[in-house]
């Protein structure tokens, strides 16, 4: 391997690291469970198991990211907690998932989808703060429980 291929993937995985850690910003602010480090981690080992999964003599396999797939959901699996007949943690473990694609991506050099990804995670993350949201699922919650009319 030359330096410069070196250097290449290096930047790749900083860049993936950055990206998770953005979608882990908007969870660290609203206090969840998993933030920037975790995001930010999960985001660098799936690139970097990109990276050198496509560097490896003869590795031609294109199924090996799913392995990357099936760990992650085992991780996300982690965050999922059920308190008092309710569940908690399930978007964040949806999107500790979608951000190892995330760092897929950008370990295999196609950092558009990567970029665009990590921005449409972190808007459906930020989506439920917008005034506008909240009366669409209050409205929504009204009209599906008519016996809780007043």
């Amino acid at each position: 391997m030359d330096w410069n291929n070196e250097l290449v993937m290096v930047l790749r995985a900083v860049f993936a690291a950055l990206l998770g850690g953005i979608v882990g910003w908007e969870r660290e602010r609203h206090g969840r469970e998993a933030g920037v480090r975790t995001y930010a981690a999960v985001s660098l080992g799936a690139g970097v198991f990109a990276l050198v999964s496509s560097h490896v003599d003869g590795a031609t396999d294109p199924t090996r990211a799913a392995n990357v797939v099936t760990g992650v959901g085992f991780l996300g699996a982690g965050v999922i907690l059920r308190e008092q007949g309710r569940v908690a943690g399930l978007t964040t473990a949806a999107t500790i998932w979608a951000t190892a694609a995330v760092g897929l991506a950008v370990g295999y050099g196609m950092y558009v989808i990567g970029v665009l990804t990590s921005i449409v995670i972190f808007s459906l993350l930020a989506l439920h703060h917008f005034p506008a949201w909240r009366s669409i699922k209050a409205r929504a919650r009204h009209h599906s429980h008519p016996e809780k009319r007043a």
